[in-house]
């Protein structure tokens, strides 16, 4: 069980979940469960990637 997937039994249970890691936006304080947007995992990383290939071009 983790602490991320709160009491959701079919993520501590189910192959095809158990694995699976989302990323909050933030936690609950005294149980670790994931709250807030999980969905836009990613985007940041994405969005940094993009200025840094902009800042390289730029650059040259």
């Amino acid at each position: 069980r983790r602490p991320c997937h709160g009491d959701d039994a079919r993520r501590a249970a189910d192959p095809h979940w158990r694995d699976l890691l989302l990323f909050h936006e933030y936690f609950h304080g005294e149980t670790g469960q994931g709250l807030g947007a999980s969905h836009q995992t990613g985007w940041t990383a994405l969005v940094i990637r993009h200025v840094e290939d902009l800042a390289r071009h730029r650059n040259k």
